[in-house]
């Protein structure tokens, strides 16, 4: 069982940090079963430490006697008395068994790239424990220790993001974790990079000694790529809300229709994200005066960027509804090899292998792409203005263009980050390139759908705060007509932060104050403590 109480945290803000945990907080226990996203997210607002329960640490260790007796018997088992990979069928001698370990790990150590956020690799400790806790990886309960003493002190080991085909698990990126319980490498502590050494000094630990199958249940696993999809979910599920308010706000500011949002529509084709989106629009509408000051004017239809809001959100959340099932299921699961079953079985099979991550974070690639795409198309309605009424809305968003620009610009910056979002979106799932001398001929690549599925995340949120900005200066030549409550309570907080532009200014610093209301929480919860939770 996963111990929780505090309320789950809001934004990203507070996934972004090793500092060391709150030593005061209730320890959380994990198991090996029941560890979900939300768990995750509440986890990480508590900033709490880690335990395995007494039922976990038994597993651990029966399944380790296993091992033990096994090792020293006749009979070949891979990666307990074998070489591995290619050399499989390579028994190695009782005396190399530990120096086979410390290898294993040198070897695969081969990461390159950019390094991989701290907070994510916090998640890839996490989630190393809460497999191990299954007890079917014939690990000594002191290396399980090892990567509790870390997770709870905050220490991250130097990841890289790039060299993992996600298929033999993500062994590159773990076998860099791994590097750090040994002594080897380098470790974030408290935003300063340390030797590895310095760090397990301050632990009062010596550099762990690997035994036999310890090294490989290590490092094969999928927690890199299950990793970046818990931290990639988290960030999605809040964007979603954001999502839905820009483009509650943009309707209020084009003053386009409710109609499309009417519940009546949606249950005729009763997807649940469609539904939900809708239900949303509807609750952030609520008492606006705009809506209803044009009911009678000539437009008979809004295009499809605001007309369609709830088919297209909607699907996203469907999809992230899908992503979540498959992501929860591997947080839960054992994904190293051998297994060994408690009836002292070791079988060899394939559960590290990222095929079911790698579709999941292609999907989420391509649906959150879909949210920048048509929150830009939005944002481009809103540069055209409009003459309805007495309320002009100028184009450009600005009444003495031609001197000034406008809000030009930030919709090519916009458009640019669409763009890009469509060639990150190609599925890197449906590549393969064999490895270990046609050993391991078919691989996921879900370590770079991982990777660039952060790529996209990064760059939507980018877009829905231009359009958020956007919006909110489009909103105030319609005022003093209000809107709904929730989108005036929007519009309030990005004006508490960001002042209306009456001529061109340095838009640049407008997006990054934008960008931080949108991953920091505060918009959604400036908004939901006039409207109600969003869903």
């Amino acid at each position: 069982m996963l111990v929780l109480s505090l309320p789950a945290a809001r934004g990203t803000g507070n996934i972004t940090t090793s500092n060391p945990r709150n030593t005061m907080a209730e320890i959380h226990l994990l198991s090996g079963s029941g560890l979900t996203l939300e768990a995750i997210r509440q986890l990480i607002a508590s900033r709490g430490p880690l335990g395995v329960d007494a039922g976990a640490r038994d597993r651990i260790a029966a399944s380790r006697v296993i091992v033990d007796r096994l090792q020293a018997g006749e009979r070949s088992y891979y990666g307990i008395n074998t070489g591995f990979g290619a050399l499989a069928h390579t028994r190695i001698a009782p005396a190399d068994i530990e120096k086979l370990q410390e290898n294993l790990i040198l070897s695969h150590a081969v990461g390159v790239g950019n390094e991989v956020d701290p907070a994510i690799v916090q998640l890839m400790l996490l989630l190393k424990v809460n497999a191990l806790a299954i007890g079917l990886s014939g690990v000594r309960p002191v290396l399980v220790d090892y990567l509790l003493r870390f997770y709870n002190a905050g220490l991250s080991p130097v990841v890289y993001a790039k060299g993992s085909l996600g298929a033999s698990g993500d062994l590159a990126p773990l076998a860099h974790l791994t590097l750090g319980l040994l002594g080897l490498g380098e470790v974030w502590q408290g935003g300063r990079k340390i030797a590895a050494t310095a760090a397990l000094q301050s632990l009062g630990l010596p550099p762990l000694r690997l035994k036999s199958k310890e090294g490989l249940a290590l490092i094969n696993g999928t927690q890199f790529m299950a990793a970046h999809a818990v931290h990639a979910l988290l960030r999605i599920t809040d964007l979603l809300k954001v999502a839905d308010l820009t483009a509650a706000m943009t309707l209020e500011a084009m003053r386009g229709s409710a109609t499309p949002f009417d519940a009546r529509i949606h249950a005729a084709r009763p997807h649940p994200g469609q539904q939900e989106t809708a239900d949303n629009v509807r609750r952030l509408l609520i008492a606006s005066e705009i809506l209803p000051s044009h009911l009678n004017c000539g437009k008979v239809q809004d295009p499809y960027s605001l007309r369609c809001v709830p088919q297209v959100h909607g699907a996203v959340r469907d999809a992230v509804r899908h992503a979540r099932a498959t992501v929860e299921t591997e947080i839960n699961s054992v994904t190293d090899n051998p297994l060994v079953f408690p009836n002292g079985d070791v079988l060899s099979g394939g559960n590290f292998h990222g095929e079911p991550l790698a579709f999941a974070l292609d999907y989420l690639a391509i649906a959150t792409a879909e949210l920048a795409s048509i929150s830009e198309r939005r944002l481009y309605l809103l540069l055209l203005g409009d003459t309805m009424g007495d309320k002009k809305l100028p184009k450009l968003l600005m009444s003495d263009t031609g001197l000034n620009s406008g809000f030009m610009l930030p919709q090519y910056a916009a458009a640019a980050l669409v763009s890009e979002n469509k060639i990150l979106a190609h599925p890197a799932s449906v590549d393969s390139i064999p490895s270990s001398l046609g050993q391991e001929d078919h691989v996921s690549m879900g370590a770079i759908a991982a990777t660039k599925l952060l790529e996209v995340v990064n760059n939507t949120e980018t877009v829905l705060a231009i359009e958020l900005m956007s919006a909110a200066q489009a909103l105030d030549f319609i005022h003093p007509l209000k809107a709904g409550r929730g989108v005036e309570a929007a519009h309030a907080e990005v004006r508490r932060h960001l002042a209306f532009a009456e001529a061109d200014r340095l838009f640049h610093n407008d997006i990054q104050t934008a960008l931080e209301l949108v991953r920091s929480g505060t918009l959604i919860a400036a908004t939901e403590q006039v409207c109600g939770q969003l869903v």
